[in-house]
């Protein structure tokens, strides 16, 4: 959601289209969405159920459903490699290098891990954000805590608010267009 608000806000700005919105929102839904493709693959060709799959979906630390050791450990390093700010600054790098700019879809990536590196507590699946060179993570408040949750929907639907309240009007004048060209 942060992306998406994100993105709103820089198109006001930047003239963003409709393919590098959708790029950039779908990669900041990435690492949460892809460390369960093994859980998975495991349901869909294996032994596993989609009760095992939707337990580990919404699993607590410490109470994550059995899993094979070779699925566990895909996926817990798929969860490492899409939040490690490492991995983004190579993928980023080279990515540069190829196309000789920053590629605006990444910054949704780079949001959901700076986000999440804040907001997860030791005891509720710390960002390894220095991953590979190591699994530990910041102990931030958990996102998952119901104050937490109510702040960041708060500031999130306040942030919705103002972008709603400064946008464009219809005839596609901006408010405080004026003001801001002096």
């Amino acid at each position: 959601m942060w992306a998406g608000a994100g993105v709103a806000a820089a198109r006001r700005r930047w003239p963003l289209a409709p393919r590098i919105i959708a790029l950039t929102v779908a990669l900041a839904a990435l690492p949460d969405i892809l460390h369960l493709l093994p859980i998975l693959a495991w349901w869909a060709f294996g032994d596993g159920s989609m009760a095992t799959l939707q337990a580990y979906a919404i699993a607590v630390p410490d109470h994550e459903p059995g899993l094979p050791p070779l699925v566990n450990l895909l996926s817990h390093h798929l969860h490492c490699i899409m939040h490690s700010a490492i991995v983004a600054g190579v993928v980023t790098l080279l990515l540069w290098v190829v196309r000789r700019s920053l590629w605006i879809p990444l910054l949704g990536w780079w949001s959901h891990i700076v986000i999440d590196v804040f907001t997860h507590s030791a005891a509720y699946y710390p960002v390894p954000v220095l991953y590979p060179i190591t699994e530990r993570g910041f102990d931030g408040p958990a996102w998952n805590a119901p104050w937490f949750l109510l702040l960041n929907y708060a500031v999130l639907a306040a942030v919705g608010v103002w972008l709603l309240r400064t946008g464009r009007r219809q005839d596609g004048h901006r408010p405080n267009a004026d003001a801001e060209s002096k």
